[in-house]
């Protein structure tokens, strides 16, 4: 049957997605608990505790809880447009998971255009969060889809440029190319910038603070999810867990080696396992962290971040790596010149962050407060 399987590439391919089917809602499960344990200690709390020893088996009480609760739909919705929205978020997810190697053995498939094609997939989600809000009939939800749409349209751009930056570094969009060549050096080493524009895009793309407008419960009660229920609403939450490790693992292949560094190319499969879990869940436990360290910025501030000073240095990262590629520069100036582009674009954060950017009139006395970033 092993051999069968491995001559017939469309069961091989079916039988691997069938595991990654089955091995994400658990995982979601455990990141659930995960994020509720770790927020809770952040903010001196115990976090779950009632269920199970420690709280573990609270995301397996709160899957059936969602498995059989009641699935409502407002009677003015649009009820193709409803029901579909949430496929066209979640199914993109898992597209995206066949191109992605967790090690260099366990992967779905490997393509000479993996990078590419992740990054083109992950972008069809936006139509989906439109879709939710459009369909819901509910002005919130509406308002909630608007932004979201905007969000990720405006941050999926510096997010695909920082990974352009290192694929013209690598001279590949093949995944296992890109580890390959960090076999000594993470290109973490030669991107700082790249890097840190990756992360707060990431953060963007999850909907994760400071970027949680699209669905801030205090402005849009829910946003685009609000009029969905049950197995509906899991769904949204599920497609939210998956995409923060695909970002998370991405991140660890493109940037700090994959399962290759800080080694060789020739790790065992455990070490190489360990490597990717280690490097996968500190991304996690900091986009985790984030979320309960950082205020929410405003619609204009988060707009202006994107487009005012994360493109026009990326386009700078880009145009580095173009310099010392055509006149074929040493490799330590491509960490010189990055590095000095990053702390200028947190010189340009910290200075807009001080500025006064809205204007308040109070007592007849305009005077403006609060700040650009």
């Amino acid at each position: 049957m092993i051999f069968l399987l491995a001559d017939n590439v469309w069961l091989d391919s079916l039988l691997r997605m069938a595991i990654i089917g089955a091995l994400v809602p658990v995982g979601v499960i455990m990141l659930t608990w995960v994020e509720r344990k770790v927020i809770g200690r952040l903010q001196q709390r115990l976090g779950p505790m009632r269920v199970g020893p420690y709280g573990l088996l609270q995301g397996i009480a709160d899957t059936i809880k969602l498995l059989t609760k009641e699935d409502v739909r407002p009677a003015s919705a649009d009820r193709l447009t409803f029901e579909l929205a949430v496929f066209v978020i979640v199914v993109p997810v898992f597209m995206a998971a066949v191109a992605l190697p967790f090690t260099a053995d366990i992967f779905v498939r490997n393509m000479a255009l993996g990078l590419f094609y992740i990054l083109a997939v992950s972008g069809l989600g936006i139509v989906g969060f439109v879709m939710a809000g459009w369909g819901s009939d509910n002005k919130y939800a509406l308002l909630g889809g608007v932004r979201a749409g905007a969000q990720l349209i405006s941050y999926e751009i510096p997010l695909i440029l920082a990974a352009v930056a290192v694929a013209m570094l690598g001279q590949s969009l093949n995944l296992y190319t890109l580890v390959a060549l960090q076999d000594d050096t993470p290109f973490i080493a030669y991107q700082p910038l790249a890097f840190i524009i990756f992360v707060i895009a990431g953060l963007a793309e999850l909907y994760r603070q400071p970027f949680d407008i699209p669905v801030a419960e205090s402005e849009v009660v829910g946003g685009p999810s609000v009029e969905y229920s049950g197995i509906r609403w899991s769904m949204f939450q599920m497609g939210e867990f998956v995409s923060l490790v695909l970002i998370s693992v991405l991140a660890s292949l493109i940037f700090l080696g994959g399962w290759i560094w800080p080694f060789n190319s020739d790790n065992a499969t455990w070490l190489q396992v360990l490597l990717m879990a280690v490097k996968t869940s500190a991304f996690i436990l900091f986009f985790m962290w984030m979320r309960v360290s950082v205020p929410r910025l405003r619609i204009d501030q988060l707009m202006a971040l994107c487009w005012q000073i994360l493109l026009p240095f990326t386009f700078l990262q880009i145009i580095i790596n173009g310099l010392v590629l055509v006149y074929d520069w040493p490799d330590w100036t491509l960490s010189v010149l990055s590095g000095a582009a990053a702390i200028a674009m947190g010189y340009v954060v910290y200075t807009a962050a001080r500025r006064s950017g809205v204007l308040y009139q109070t007592s007849g006395v305009a005077q403006r407060v609060g700040s650009v970033l």
